[in-house]
């Protein structure tokens, strides 16, 4: 019984397609699909056919924006994969989902290698420890190089690209590859469903041999078995180089590298025996590690273990309330009570679905190693853990950016406001990196994302959803405050007495600047500060964060040192020292020289070389800064940072200045001074 429940799990690959927006994410997913026999039509996104945009949004777009699970099967493994956003505004689904997953595809485009969001997913997968393949896309495009796409992977995200093919033919002409492990030339005629294989050609037979040798040198360079075997016989068999490959892919030692063309449906077949061949089941990965009462636990994926998963995407859908888990150890079957260990509740599982986008397969259980959709959960939010009642666990949840971009949205008719509440409540719910507040001096309803696109989208939603005239305000960029100038030893005292016991409290605070963050320390000695007056006390500064002195902003950069303090033997608490950290940091930041942060943005703009001089003069006017300029396939590109506040409509402006042929993409960078600096109070 333990030998096929292990069997099991082997035969399982939980994996995630990354890339820049239009590297051909969701094309090769399709192709995937077509490939296991999963779908009998080749999906579109030019179309708006394809299985994992289903969205009506994505499909008006052309882009992914919703994180899509599927399901399929080749070679006897279950292979679940999600199709996940490229565009920058919706990169916390895709760090939701890195969160859940044993392994991923990272695809570039041949023409032009990495790009500004790739080498963004490619460090939140970093961040996770997610072991990857690279497939490099459409090199039957003009100007496709598999050598210069390859070198891009090599100097900006640095890792040890371990390429296994060879490309037949450039261009128009690809025609198919050359699998190096196995020196056999694997070919696609236009219509043909599966590849052909035959002996490499002979023009290309030298080359291929001195790639093969190339291959060989690098894994051993890095690999104990293929390093004896190497220097044993000088060459490597095919079966070791596999077996060494997929452990240096497993390690993160190496990336095995493949090429193709997935809307001509070259490539993919020999990426999903890589898929199979190299990267992690749920048996490879470490036990997942999870806390409860202060002690760490770790759960084997073990279908007979305690029951523990993690939610990770939350959606609406016209049957019900679907819950994305991903089952780390144990078993559930329909009908089983959980704990939700986050909420601190008893959910009931109604039923659990093996998703494919927008359809689900019913199943009767979901064991260890599954992704599945769960339907009858009601109080289950991203990051939540779910988990065996007698066994209680909580596992650490994807992190949640802080969102940069703001609106104000309000309904056209009064009459409508509660459903735009109720609405706006389930969008947050759905999506941790959309936050809804009511601003105070206003009284309006304020909406923040990542991103113009992202407000875009959500409200969009709503009125497709609920049919809601809703009014929009202009965008607004999320500032930050931090101390430019400190002060030290500022004295505050908290005294309140109102009848019964009072409240007494007394600190000494030093505030300086820090570079990034928040940071709370203690210096006090002689025990005049009990410790648990100590922590209320960095309680109370937290709350203080909340609201700068500039402009009511979030504030951080800062260090705050309680040098001293005094106690009253009846009077104090907790709750006392917790508000006068708060009030005593609000004065001691009044104190301070501040300084407002903006959001700041890297922005790559590709544009024809004639259009060069008219982009550089208008980034210069919106107070870019340009860090590279450089010729790639017959158009420049050019890098520059610019405040987010300068960005909104430069779509519609590049456009203008290109005659429709510029485009531009932008990552945060995080925060730089503003231009208006508060003097000293």
């Amino acid at each position: 019984m333990r030998n096929n429940l292990d069997r099991h799990l082997a035969a399982v690959r939980n994996l995630g397609i990354l890339a820049h927006v239009d590297a051909g994410k969701t094309t090769v997913t399709e192709r995937i699909l077509y490939a296991t026999g999963t779908t009998h039509k080749r999906g579109e996104v030019h179309d708006g056919t394809t299985v994992t945009d289903f969205d009506p949004q994505e499909r008006d777009r052309g882009i992914t924006i919703f994180a899509a699970a599927v399901s399929c099967a080749w070679r006897d493994h279950r292979v679940n994969l999600i199709d996940t956003p490229g565009h920058v505004d919706f990169a916390d689904e895709v760090e939701r989902s890195l969160r859940v997953l044993d392994g991923a595809v990272a695809v570039f485009d041949a023409v032009a290698g990495v790009e500004p969001q790739s080498e963004s997913v490619w460090r939140q997968a970093d961040r996770h420890g997610v072991p990857r393949i690279a497939f490099v896309n459409k090199l039957d495009r003009a100007g496709a190089d598999l050598d210069a796409a390859v070198a891009s992977i090599r100097e900006r995200l640095h890792p040890v690209p371990l390429v296994v093919q060879l490309p037949i033919g450039t261009e128009d002409a690809f025609t198919g590859v050359v699998d190096l492990l196995r020196m056999r030339a694997l070919t696609w005629e236009d219509g043909a469903e599966a590849a052909t294989g035959g002996p490499v050609p002979d023009q290309l037979r030298e080359e291929a041999l001195h790639r093969r040798r190339l291959l060989e040198e690098a894994v051993a360079e890095r690999h104990p078995a293929a390093l004896e075997e190497f220097c044993d016989r000088e060459t490597l068999s095919a079966a070791t180089l596999s077996s060494a490959l997929r452990d240096l892919t497993r390690t993160g030692d190496g990336v095995v590298v493949l090429c193709g063309s997935a809307y001509r449906n070259r490539g993919v077949e020999p990426l999903l025996d890589a898929v199979v061949d190299y990267l992690p089941s749920p048996l490879d990965v470490p036990a997942v590690h999870g806390t409860y009462d202060g002690a760490d636990e770790r759960r084997p994926a073990d279908p007979g273990a305690p029951f523990a998963a993690l939610a990770f995407k939350v959606a609406a859908t016209p049957t019900g309330r679907l819950t994305y888990v991903r089952v780390y150890s144990g078993t559930i079957e329909k009908g089983d009570t959980v704990w939700d260990a986050t909420a601190g509740r008893g959910e009931r599982i109604g039923r659990i679905l093996r998703v494919r986008a927008d359809r689900h397969a019913q199943l009767e259980r979901a064991v260890a190693g599954d992704i599945v959709a769960v339907v009858g959960l009601k109080s289950a939010r991203a990051g939540s853990t779910l988990c065996a009642p007698d066994a209680p666990l909580v596992l650490e949840p994807p992190g949640v950016a802080d969102p940069v971009v703001s609106v104000a949205v309000e309904p056209r008719r009064s009459t409508d406001t509660e459903r735009l509440v109720t609405a706006l409540a389930r969008l947050a719910e759905e999506d941790p990196s959309l936050t809804v507040r009511t601003d105070a001096e206003t009284g309006q309803t304020v909406l923040s994302g990542m991103g113009e696109l992202h407000l875009e989208v959500a409200v969009e939603k709503i009125r497709r959803a609920l049919g809601l005239e809703i009014n929009v305000g202009r965008p607004r960029v999320t500032y930050r405050e931090t101390v430019a100038r400190g002060v030290s030893g500022l004295v505050f005292r908290h005294v309140k007495q109102d009848g019964g016991a009072g409240q007494f409290a007394h600190v000494v605070l030093d505030v300086e600047p820090l570079e990034d963050g928040f940071d709370f320390r203690s210096a006090v000695v002689g025990g005049r500060v009990p410790q648990e007056y100590v922590r209320a006390v960095e309680a109370g500064c937290r709350d203080a964060l909340a609201e700068g002195p500039l402009g009511g902003h979030t504030v951080t950069g800062l260090r705050v040192t309680l040098t001293d303090g005094a106690t009253h033997v009846k009077d104090s608490s907790e709750m006392a020292f917790r508000t006068a950290g708060r009030l005593a940091l609000r004065e001691a930041l009044r104190g301070c020289a501040m300084q407002l942060l903006e959001p700041v943005v890297e922005v790559t703009v590709t544009v024809p070389e004639g259009a060069v001089g008219g982009v550089l003069g208008d980034l210069a006017a919106r107070r870019g800064r340009v860090t590279d300029s450089q010729v790639r396939g017959g158009a420049a590109v050019v890098t520059a940072t610019v405040p987010l506040a300068e960005l909104f409509g430069y779509a519609t402006r590049l456009r203008s200045r290109t005659q429709g042929r510029g485009a531009f993409t932008a990552r945060p960078t995080g925060y730089a001074p503003a231009p208006t600096v508060a003097a000293t109070p």
